[in-house]
């Protein structure tokens, strides 16, 4: 696909036919071909999105002030560049200026857009400060009109949702753990809350991913204001796990001593990590919160089993 314009035409048509659907957008190698698309699933090659790129800045700058009748001009110079603020910020402008009956569907297509960008395995979208903050700034929007509560539980699943998956394809990736923090806040104040079984999948998404710090901070922010049960259930359940295959990684421990010290939990990680018949001065791990107090235990532990 050598002719710039008729990349564009191929892309555009993508975006402008995918109404709220959410897309699995990748980068393919040239060998596979330059543009693959069947259903959601869509494949284009670096050279082809290059050229589509080259298409749709002109006619960005060939715009008028006020027209937004070509959406699909700036969902492509954000796919090439997710970092264009300008393209961002006519999109903004786009949905500012929507009527009160169109306004609630192009949110929504624009949310399930960034959807597709930060879900993606592209190499910068999952991280994008610029996609983040737009996402929030969606939120906001829709939150003016979606506010019972099932509607709130509805929209801080789906967040988790995707945040999740962007950690996934960026691991360590403090962007989209910022972006549900400040989503928890907006909606906890609105009556949300964090409920168990989206705890679980939090600590779950941890253990699946030990190494990943941004993750387990995460996890003591959502414990911090979850039940007492909640708190001891994920730290025993978290401690267990390091305990059964001899995790040593700091991610996990750091995990463990800050929610032992942090919700006063220590006796219940003691009685996890000392053998049967041995003692432990508490003191030592109630004074000391170091992730590697709590680690040297283990290791004793595991010394004990024969190890």
């Amino acid at each position: 696909m050598s002719n710039p314009e008729h990349a564009y035409q191929e892309l555009a048509q993508v975006f402008t036919l995918r109404g709220n659907q959410v897309l699995e957008i990748e980068i393919i190698p040239s060998s596979l071909g330059s543009f693959l698309h069947d259903g959601n699933a869509l494949g284009i090659s670096k050279k082809t999105l290059v050229a589509a790129y080259t298409v749709a800045r002109q006619l960005f700058k060939d715009l008028p002030p006020n027209d937004f009748s070509h959406p699909a001009i700036t969902e492509i110079m954000l796919f090439f560049d997710c970092e264009h603020l300008t393209a961002c910020n006519w999109r903004k402008r786009r949905l500012t200026a929507a009527t009160a009956a169109e306004s609630e569907e192009l949110l929504q297509a624009e949310l399930t857009l960034m959807t597709s960008y930060q879900c993606s395995p592209l190499h910068r979208h999952t991280k994008s400060p610029t996609l983040w903050h737009h996402r929030l700034w969606l939120l906001g929007h829709i939150l003016r009109v979606r506010r019972t509560p099932s509607e709130l539980l509805s929209i801080l699943r789906t967040e988790l949702d995707v945040v999740l998956r962007a950690g996934e394809l960026h691991p360590r990736n403090y962007y989209a753990f910022s972006h549900i923090r400040q989503v928890s806040v907006l909606l906890v104040e609105m009556g949300a809350y964090w409920d168990p079984s989206m705890i679980d999948r939090v600590i779950d998404w941890c253990l699946a991913h030990p190494r990943d710090i941004s993750g387990w901070s995460f996890a003591v922010y959502i414990l911090d204001s979850s039940t007492r049960q909640s708190q001891l259930s994920a730290l025993e359940k978290v401690t267990q796990f390091a305990l059964g295959v001899g995790w040593e990684g700091e991610s996990l421990w750091t995990f463990i001593a800050q929610a032992a010290t942090q919700f006063s939990l220590g006796d219940s990680v003691l009685s996890i990590l000392i053998p049967p018949g041995q003692t432990s001065d508490s003191s030592l791990v109630q004074s000391d919160s170091k992730w590697s107090t709590w680690l040297g235990l283990a290791r004793a532990c595991w010394t004990h089993d024969g190890r």
